[in-house]
């Protein structure tokens, strides 16, 4: 089910609010969980009933797992649990994989049943082998309430893509839920109509340009400039479809009194690679640091073994991504610039000082053509589509105004002159607002729409930043009524598109 669907829109959602609420009225808090439990459930079988196995049978595996280790810390139990969750996601996840690979080494012609992905699964992996390893550790309570676990696992505004919740933040408010509250309600209307924008208008029609340039990549080179056009859309197809889906699960979060933690803040307005990753899918780097980075000797062990495991995390952190090699090289990519970026700050300042304008540029265009590995269906396609970004030869005989925005341009080949210009002024729009608006956090501040804030990243203060800031008005009730109806509309009238971190 999608969160950008009528009937979630207008048939799952208000029936489960209206339904958990009444019953934490009427029948309590467990009766509550039950129902929020019960719901989550029916939302993740929407598409495929079989994955409720999946998931039920991973919960009951690492809660008893966990139980036990809390009573009795033995790493072989550790080692299982952790076993057993990878199996099964290496099973649903990288086995085609592994089989073509082999296939193509050995000259072996293995063939396989074809495998569905169930979502979320790398997501809800995640969090229970982080489970396991804090009841090692024995950092997580000696009881456990299951319906409480369960909840933590699959509490559907975070159970498809994230954010990576930890039990420590998660549990103890599904233990104590909260009575029905209207500026609850309100703040979570509100980050549900600003990730639905975000999504529906513009990543989505931001995808019928990105789309068929990229398929266009697949049969040959693009011209220089569909190439650059095609990753700058990208780059903003993938910002506004995962920063939308985070709006909407905080905002779902919220209405039912549950404060999920920031996982998107403004990460095009980085000025370097390590604010980039503080800052862009924050919950799946905090997993990373504590789980694999600092286990694998973090800084503690000199600058080399530093920069190994700063890669080997990349790597893995790009394979978890999607079973393909252009994943791994992205991941790759990343490993490389944090590198370069620990050694640069190393130097001594006043050989790397640059203006603010210039580390952020070179840090999003740096981001950027990592995305092309991302998106391209083959690492062949994406090296082809950084060969084109350089092929100035193909402005030759033209103006690069002429190449842009004129009836000359060689985006024709796939859109209309009027389409070309109008995805160039879009482009435009998108950067302005990636680089000098508040993001949804900040918009909405004081309805304290998630949990904790980002350590160096301080809330706005100010009169200017205050005329951007949501309060409980009539003028903002307007203004996102029309936001919220125009995401309506486009619902109603226009096939919805998948969030693209479905796919992890």
């Amino acid at each position: 089910m999608l969160f950008n669907s009528s009937v979630f829109l207008f048939a799952f959602l208000p029936l489960v609010l209206f339904g958990y609420y009444t019953t934490l009225r009427f029948g309590g808090k467990l009766a509550a969980q039950l129902v929020l439990f019960a719901a989550s459930l029916i939302f993740y079988s929407w598409v495929d009933p079989s994955w409720v196995l999946i998931i039920l049978s991973m919960m009951a595996v690492n809660y008893f797992a966990g139980m036990r280790l809390i009573a009795k810390r033995e790493k072989w139990l550790l080692a299982a649990g952790i076993a057993f969750d990878l199996i099964i996601l290496g099973y649903y996840k990288y086995t085609a994989f592994f089989v073509e690979n082999v296939n193509a080494i050995a000259a072996t012609d293995f063939v396989i049943p074809k495998i569905i992905l169930p979502l979320g699964i790398s997501f809800f992996t995640f969090q229970m082998i982080a489970f396991l390893a804090d009841c090692y550790k024995r950092q997580a309570p000696a009881k456990q309430n299951w319906i409480s676990f369960g909840l933590f696992v699959s509490f559907f505004p975070q159970l498809i893509a994230g954010p990576i919740v930890h039990h420590k933040e998660m549990m103890p408010q599904f233990d104590k839920p909260k009575a029905f509250n209207a500026d609850n309600m309100a703040v979570g209307l509100c980050l549900l109509a600003i990730g639905l924008f975000k999504k529906a208008v513009v990543a989505d029609t931001l995808a019928t340009y990105v789309d068929p340039l990229f398929a266009a990549a697949e049969t040959g080179p693009l011209h220089m400039v569909e190439a650059w056009t095609a990753m700058l859309a990208y780059t903003f197809q993938i910002y506004f479809d995962f920063s939308g889906y985070s709006d909407m699960a905080l905002g779902l979060g919220k209405m039912f009194g549950i404060r999920l933690p920031v996982n998107f803040y403004s990460p095009y307005k980085s000025r370097n690679i390590v604010e980039f990753w503080r800052r862009w899918h924050i919950t799946l780097s905090r997993f990373l640091r504590d789980y694999l980075y600092i286990p694998l000797g973090g800084n503690r062990k000199g600058k080399p073994r530093r920069y190994l495991n700063l890669m080997i995390t990349m790597l893995l952190g790009g394979f978890w991504h999607g079973a393909s090699w252009s994943f791994f090289i992205w991941g790759g990519l990343h490993g490389l610039f944090l590198i370069v970026n620990h050694f640069w700050g190393a130097l001594p300042r006043k050989q790397t000082a640059m203006p603010v304008w210039f580390a952020r540029t070179l840090t999003f265009l740096s981001v950027a053509v990592a995305w092309i590995f991302f998106r391209a269906n083959t690492a062949a396609t994406a090296f082809g589509m950084i060969g084109s970004l350089v092929s100035f030869s193909d402005l030759k005989g033209t103006s690069l105004y002429a190449a842009l925005l004129t009836r000359d341009s060689p985006l024709r080949q796939h859109f209309p002159a009027s389409d070309a210009n109008m995805l160039t002024i879009i482009l435009i729009l998108c950067l302005l607002g990636c680089w000098l608006l508040p993001n949804s956090i900040e918009i909405m501040r004081r309805g304290k729409p998630a949990i904790s804030g980002i350590r160096g990243f301080p809330l706005p203060r100010g009169k200017a930043s205050d005329v951007l800031t949501w309060q409980p008005r009539m003028a903002w009730g307007v203004f996102f009524g029309i936001v919220m109806s125009l995401c309506i509309i486009k619902v109603l009238y226009e096939p919805s598109n998948v969030f693209l971190y479905f796919q992890f």
